[in-house]
């Protein structure tokens, strides 16, 4: 068993960004009003950060940019605080990290981190080299089993910079990356179908809905719908949060490789057809809003089960940009439409109205 951390989102919003109070009807059993396990370190004062609530234990400095291969390479030969078992992190386990108090702005001086830099060494991408101020991502030890772009080899990474999970070409880009130690559970599962459309998580004390109803829906329909759901005579139904919804990808799974979605065979999924024709799944509303864009909350965060979708420039060529398994957003309300090449630098597929998977 194991503990998820909260996102540490303390706020709830509307689907244009305002505030709103956290008990509010309208807009039911939001992140922050349902949190739990508040996020905890304590810094060791030794190069390592202890989290209080799974219990991992953290390099506290990033130091310089590397590849994939080097960061993978170095961690045998690590040994800050004295220890030697140091590993490079699951993508999961370094997704425990990620802070949605987080704001993404137009610049670093706009933004914060999506990380508590209270305990962790942090710095924005150096636009003086070139880089995006954005270029905060992070490597993790999760290779993608498919491939994205233009059949480029992939590790999955989060960029605590602007809030996401991303696959990215492990052959040719730079990251951070921060080590880790202690138990290898976190992110395993000990699932049980109870026979009357819900599965347990006995490693995590979650109850999931098994099968979305293949609707789609937009943001504030999502919370809705999870708080006025009665299924396996229980009615205490929520959207699950970001870090709940993306702890139950399986990475050893993708549309491409197994010809299914980034799940445990456990759970029922829609099968859509995306837009190259091909047999897919979609994309998962959270309940955690993304404080990313002019708006600061007008988006809210999604898990992508199926390939995560893209317009890739210069030529807008549709693609799986970034991985079965990818952590992004959509606007939570509007019309898909009015996004005919997507959005952002990937040109990110704008679903809206996207699936739902509740959780108790």
């Amino acid at each position: 068993s194991y503990t998820i951390p909260g996102t540490g989102q303390s706020g709830c919003y509307d689907d244009s960004g305002r505030s709103v109070d956290c008990g509010s009807s309208r807009w039911p059993s939001q992140d922050a009003a349902t949190a739990v396990n508040p996020p905890a370190y304590r810094d060791n004062g030794d190069g390592t950060v202890s989290d209080l609530v799974t219990g991992l234990m953290w390099t506290r400095d990033p130091g310089a940019k590397k590849s994939w291969a080097a960061a993978v390479a170095a961690a045998p030969n690590v040994r800050t605080g004295g220890y030697a078992d140091w590993r490079l992190p699951t993508v999961t386990e370094l997704y425990s990290l990620i802070d949605f108090d987080g704001v993404t702005g137009t610049s670093a001086a706009s933004s914060t981190p999506y990380i508590d830099t209270g305990v962790f060494a942090f710095s924005y991408g150096n636009t003086a080299a070139g880089e995006r101020f954005i270029d905060a991502q992070y490597w993790s030890a999760t290779g993608y089993v498919s491939t994205t772009m233009n059949g480029e080899a992939t590790a999955f990474g989060v960029n605590f910079a602007d809030g996401r999970i991303k696959g990215y070409p492990r052959n040719r880009m730079n990251g951070f990356a921060l080590y880790v130690r202690g138990a290898t559970g976190y992110g395993s599962h000990r699932y049980a179908d109870n026979g009357d459309g819900t599965v347990t998580d006995a490693a995590t004390g979650r109850i999931w809905q098994k099968n979305d109803d293949g609707t789609g829906r937009n943001w504030r329909e999502a919370l809705t719908y999870c708080a006025d759901l009665t299924l396996g005579g229980s009615g205490d139904w929520r959207l699950p949060n970001a870090k709940e919804s993306q702890g139950i990808v399986d990475y050893t799974r993708s549309p491409g490789a197994t010809g299914s979605p980034a799940a445990d065979p456990v759970f029922g999924f829609t099968r859509i057809v995306n837009g190259r024709g091909e047999t897919d799944y979609g994309y998962y509303w959270t309940s955690t809003t993304h404080r990313d864009g002019p708006a600061k909350g007008d988006v809210a965060v999604y898990v992508a089960f199926g390939r995560a979708m893209g317009y890739m420039p210069p030529g807008y060529t549709l693609m799986d940009v970034h991985g079965a398994g990818a952590q992004r957003s959509d606007p939570k309300s509007g019309d898909p439409a009015d996004y005919p090449r997507g959005r952002g630098p990937q040109g990110d597929v704008i679903g809206i109205y996207n699936f739902v998977r509740c959780v108790r």
